[in-house]
């Protein structure tokens, strides 16, 4: 049943569509056309629904929201605990694993099994869990939940198996490691401190066991009160009470004295001779007043107390600055002998730790390094040399050194364009590191077989642009471009308005779009600004060429779509190409101060540029009539035709950038010319346009505020890292265009764009839609990727009636498009196709998708030759050419007619400011894909992919046949969509949320639109997934998790399956150092460590159960047979053939014993035999 029903699903969802009579294709003139059918096409597509399976691959960037800090001093390994429940494991470079706790709860503390590839992370609601480290993917193995008490600190002694967890009632219980069960030993707080003692000492905030003997635990309570328990005689030995809270504490290595930090800033020592009083209090950062008294400090909230052999001990703390020293940074501060040296830090420290060469407490640590987490960085400070630098980082952990706003994934580079990048960008790398290597080295990690060029490029709000080397699931800034070095610095009071709205980040990347073969690189700030780079291994003199670019729509109301319903695709129409009509004379009132003005002044002087990508042209959008230009929606550039195009919610721009010039700046009504699929009505002069002067009285002083505000307060997320949730508005259900559009984004307060919300039916004559007149909505800029708002749909009744706006009736009374609504382009794409249906050959064309849900088709003419590429004109001639979608089209792409993807024309790269070489004489090298060209087989034409936000489909050009067609959804819209190549051939991705429940992937075969996988990926709680979600080729995708993290997801099985060979060990078999021999007389005067059996203490024989109410336990998913399942490579391996040699071990044991019990019951059945036969030898038979 589950068959036929799959059957009549793809029957009725990717059927071919009749040409003739297709409901979404056709053609208002012209003959009939002869497309082949897809029967005739024949082909065979191997994409299967086994070729697919979604999971997370590698965690890149900074830990969001770190809370904890843990390090293993033998495998090198350390630990980062978040806010949110995560666990970051760090080692050697490529060594990185995410690790994510179910519940979410926040992680307090960790503590690692020294050497055991296993560590102990206490949970927030108040719950231990054990991980299993010794697999790539590690996994819980125990977990127990406290019910009755709330843990405040975890201390595990080295090499012992028995866990201290202090809670906040002052308790201490005892965890066996090994099993996750509770010890019946228990130190009670009414038992530790003395019976006279009338106040509760409250929380623990330290446990330790002395370095000079294990049977004593050292007790620190947050009051001030510090006992040293004798676990053996269960009784304290000595009590401390101190005035101040204590907030660390820190042994001395031989376990005669430790060191406590306070909240008024002090330190304190105390030697276990003299428990009476501290020998030595010191303020560090608190001077002597002239009355005497000290300065008031703040807590020293750390101290770590290390000695070493060749120097003198360290004392490392954070916090401890006086009070009126305001805005001071916080600060981390070594005491090394009589030097204070102390660390400005630029964010507040979470956590440090010093890292010490041994693991032992009862000998001389040796420090080398501190690890200091901060709220937004992670630093490893020197220790060895005398001005402290810290290490060269070799994670990615600067991602948000300014918030991203965009980002794009290029897989299957050029070979040759990563060592590039890396050795210009070598060039600026920041100086002052530490000369040794990095000393977090744990682990280990190859380079697997199936690796290709990556690269993932970021846009931030700063305005600057990084490449990162993404090679084989690994993350490495390889170049840094700043494009504000393009403008002049704006000056106080010169900037007028524009920079009013925008003045915190007037340069942030709205988009990026790149071609790796020929280099060129362009970006869209939130300006309203387009940049052109070129790439140049030479350092060049130049002045950059600025264009400006005046778009400004004057839409006429629409009233409803064309009547007839089989023929919504339009072409050839007769008559010229309309022209764009002149610009209106600028008034001079002051309302326009700024018209005809772009919002940022670029450098108008000779300017050197270094070695990378050098600026060539800027393209800008004017202020018209008093308003700033509106963001651009769409971006797209070829280098083989040397054009680049820009569209927003006025019109379309095309500029030829060789020749620095605009070739075409017209509104999206004017490219539709007698081909306009809508009716529509011009407004009175009245209702049109109101004078300027009025405009300025009605408007004008509400306009800039308001504006300021809301920009201000969109950013407000962008520059602060926030990850606040973003509700939902369930009263709203528009399309996500409004706020984004083709994957990028726009402000909040822009207007909605027409395909979200319903259209509501007028009169007899027609709804009207009035132009924005002084109350119109204020500048809309563009948002970044890091703060934008999507809305997403709930209410079916609204989705209904949108529905019904599609059905083309000819009732008199039609639905109307959305009010204060313009038609925003919203995708663009240069290719190789058929401008009309009486074309025979392929030619340069502009596909032109807008927010209604049409697709435009834009032929152009393009001289070949060289010389005459760089003087004759390119002609730009609209023919109308009209296809129809439901909702904002998204996506094109272009297959030929084998089922292969047709790659865009581009232009080879070639240095314009390497050194003439007459033997060698630099010409424009293109690469054209071109339909054609492969087709002699299969015919002319091509295959024309097109998704929009619900509906996807499929058209044969130059015919205009819709082959294909698929609703993908009805009820929700598509973020974002993409023809990626996966497994030798290619499908359209889509990622998309249904409404406030899950993000949803799913994936088509081509050309036949079979869905291959729906997958319900994550739940939907952050929006920012949905702006920043974008695929790849290769079967890889990329989305921001957090404001500093980044996620990398694989969809395709082969990776899935290989993923265990790409990741790294987190675990390697590495022997335990011994411990020093202290000799004998140190030994005999200085007192041996003395060890105990903490089995005898703390067992269930001695001890007792604990109280089954007071802790769960609740075992896990990663045992020992997870294990087996999940690890892989040589420690795997080893793991496996120890199991299976234990396995073997422990039958060959009971089988000896059973053998062994064999042989005495057969001993004592011979004994019982003989003594029953002795004992009735001479009886008579009578006598039995």
């Amino acid at each position: 049943m589950k068959k036929f029903r799959k059957v009549l699903d793809g029957l009725t969802t990717s059927s071919p569509v009749n040409p003739g009579g297709s409901p979404s294709c056709g053609s208002a003139a012209g003959t009939p056309s002869t497309a082949p059918t897809p029967r005739e096409l024949e082909i065979q597509e191997t994409l299967m629904s086994e070729h697919f399976q979604i999971c997370k691959t590698v965690r890149h960037g900074f830990p969001y929201q770190p809370t904890a800090l843990a390090f293993d001093p033998v495998q090198k390994i350390l630990a980062i605990g978040t806010r949110s429940g995560g666990v970051r494991l760090l080692g050697r470079p490529g060594v990185d694993c995410h690790c994510q706790h179910e519940s979410g709860a926040a992680v307090l503390q960790l503590q690692f099994l020294i050497n055991e590839g296993a560590l102990v992370t206490a949970c927030a609601d108040d719950t231990l869990h054990l991980w299993n480290l010794r697999q790539r993917r590690p996994a819980i193995l125990h977990s127990l939940k406290f019910n009755r008490e709330r843990i405040t600190f975890c201390h595990l002694p080295f090499q012992s198996k028995w866990l201290y967890v202090g809670t906040e009632r002052g308790n201490t219980h005892i965890v066996n490691i090994e099993s996750f069960i509770l010890s019946g030993y228990v130190i009670m707080w009414n038992k530790a401190i003395e019976l006279s003692t009338k106040t509760h000492p409250g929380p623990v905030v330290h446990l330790s066991d002395s370095p000079k003997d294990e049977g004593k635990l050292l007790i620190g309570f947050e009051s001030g009160t510090i006992v040293m328990w004798d676990l053996r005689a269960k009784r304290a030995d000595f009590r401390i009470y101190y005035d101040e809270a204590i907030h660390s504490v820190s042994w001395h290595h031989e376990g005669r004295q430790f060191m406590c930090s306070h909240s008024d800033g002090s330190l304190s020592m105390w030697n276990l001779r003299n428990t009476a009083k501290p020998f030595q209090v010191t303020f560090p950062h608190g001077k002597t007043q002239r009355d005497g008294r000290k300065e008031s400090c703040k807590p020293i909230l750390k101290v770590e107390y290390k000695t070493s052999r060749n120097s003198e001990a360290f004392v490392i703390f954070s916090g401890g600055l006086s009070y009126d020293k305001a805005g001071r940074r916080p600060t981390l501060t070594i005491m090394h002998g009589k030097a204070i040296i102390v660390l400005e830090m630029d964010y507040p420290i979470v956590d440090f730790l010093v890292l010490c060469e041994t693991p032992y407490l009862n000998e001389v640590q040796e420090p080398y390094a501190v690890a200091v987490l901060l709220e937004k960085d992670f630093l490893v400070v020197d220790l060895t040399q005398s001005n402290f630098p810290i290490f060269e980082n070799p994670y990615p952990m600067d991602i948000h050194e300014s918030p991203v706003t965009c980002t794009a994934y290029f897989a299957d580079c050029p070979p040759d364009i990563i060592p590039v990048l890396y050795s210009i960008g070598a060039k600026h790398k920041k100086t002052g590191y530490s000369h040794k290597e990095w000393p977090l080295s744990g682990g280990t990690w190859t380079v697997g077989s199936q690796t290709y060029p990556e690269i993932i490029i970021t846009g931030h709000a700063d305005g600057s642009i990084k490449f990162w080397d993404a090679t084989a699931i690994t993350l490495q800034m390889l170049y840094k471009l700043k494009t504000s070095k393009v403008f002049e610095k704006p000056k106080s009071g010169d900037v007028g308005r524009s920079a009013e709205l925008v003045e915190e980040d007037p340069y942030a990347i709205q988009m990026i779009n790149w071609c790796p073969q020929s280099r060129i690189f362009c970006v869209v700030g939130i300006s309203a600004h387009v940049i052109l780079y070129r790439f140049s291994k030479h350092d060049a003199n130049t002045t950059i060429t600025s264009l400006v670019v005046r778009l400004q729509c004057e839409m006429e109301d629409v009233i409803s779509p064309s009547d007839t319903e089989n023929t919504p695709c339009f072409s050839d129409p007769s008559g010229l190409s309309p022209q764009p009509q002149p610009p209106s004379p600028r008034s001079n009132t002051p309302d326009s101060v700024r018209d005809s003005n772009p919002c940022l002044k670029v450098k108008d002087r000779m300017i050197r540029m270094p070695p990378g990508y050098q600026a060539e042209l800027v393209v800008q959008l004017l202020w018209v009539d008093g308003e700033p230009p509106q963001q651009i929606t769409s971006l797209d550039l070829n280098s083989a035709y040397g054009l680049l195009a820009l569209g927003n919610c006025n019109g379309l721009a095309v500029v030829d950038y060789l020749q620095k010039t605009v070739l075409l700046c017209m509104s999206t009504l004017e490219l539709y010319g007698s081909a306009d699929p809508f009716q529509r009505l011009t407004r009175s002069p009245r209702k049109n346009r109101q004078s300027t002067s009025d405009f300025c009285m009605r408007g004008l002083s509400n306009f800039h505020s308001d504006s300021k505000k809301r920009i201000r307060t969109s950013y407000q997320s962008l520059t602060e890292l926030s990850d606040n949730q973003v509700s939902l508005d369930l009263e709203r259900s528009k399309s996500p265009t409004s706020d984004h559009v083709n994957g990028h984004c726009t402000s909040p307060t822009s207007q909605p764009c027409p395909t979200g919300r319903a259209r509501v039916p007028g009169g007899p004559e027609g709804p009207r839609l009035a132009r924005r007149g002084p109350g119109r909505p204020p500048f809309r800029k563009a948002q970044s990727a890091a703060c934008m708002e999507v809305s997403l749909p709930v209410s079916s009744l609204t989705e209904e009636s949108r529905e019904n706006s599609f059905s083309r009736s000819r009732s008199s009374s039609v639905s109307s498009i959305d009010r204060e609504t313009k038609e925003a382009v919203t995708t663009l794409q240069f290719a190789e196709s058929y401008g009309r249906k009486s074309d025979t050959l392929p030619t340069p064309c502009l596909w032109v998708g807008t927010s209604l849900g049409l697709v435009l088709i834009i032929p152009m003419s393009i001289p070949t030759d060289e010389q005459e590429r760089q003087e004759d004109p390119v002609t730009v001639a609209p023919t109308g050419t009209v296809l129809m979608l439901k909702a904002s089209v998204l996506r094109f792409a272009f297959l030929d007619c084998g089922g292969a993807l047709i790659n865009s024309p581009y232009e080879v790269w070639r240095d314009q400011h390497a050194p003439d070489d007459p033997d060698r004489p630099r010409k424009r090298k293109l690469v054209n894909f071109s339909p054609s060209s492969s087709q002699e087989a299969s015919g002319d034409g091509h295959l024309a992919v097109v998704c929009s936000e619900r509906q996807a489909k499929v058209f044969f050009m130059p015919s205009q046949a819709c082959l294909y067609v698929h609703n993908i959804t009805e009820s929700s819209f598509v973020l974002r969509a993409d023809v990626v190549s996966v497994c030798n051939s290619v499908c359209l991705a889509c990622f998309f949320a249904k409404p406030v429940i899950l993000y949803v992937c799913m994936f088509y075969s081509l050309p036949s639109l079979r869905p291959l996988l729906d997958v319900n990926y994550l739940p939907l709680t952050d929006m920012r997934i949905a702006r920043t979600f974008c695929f790849t080729n290769g079967g890889q995708a990329l989305y921001l998790c957090s404001p500093t993290e980044m996620q990398r997801i694989t969809y395709s099985q082969e990776m899935c399956d290989n993923l265990q060979e790409m990741l790294g060990e987190l675990f390697t078999p590495i022997e335990t150092p011994e411990a020093q021999n202290r000799g004998f007389l140190k030994g005999f005067f200085g007192g041996n460590a003395q060890t105990f059996d903490r089995e005898e203490l703390f067992g269930e024989a001695a001890a007792g159960k604990a109280s089954r109410s007071l802790a769960q336990h609740i075992p896990g998913q990663g045992g020992m047979e997870g294990m087996k399942a999940a690890a892989g490579g040589v420690v795997g391996e080893l793991a496996r053939a120890r199991i299976a040699l234990d396995e073997r071990g422990q039958r060959l044991g009971e089988l000896e014993e059973r053998t062994a019990l064999m042989m005495t019951s057969a001993e004592t059945f011979s004994k019982h035999a003989h003594e029953v036969m002795l004992k009735c030898k001479d009886k008579k038979w009578y006598q039995f």
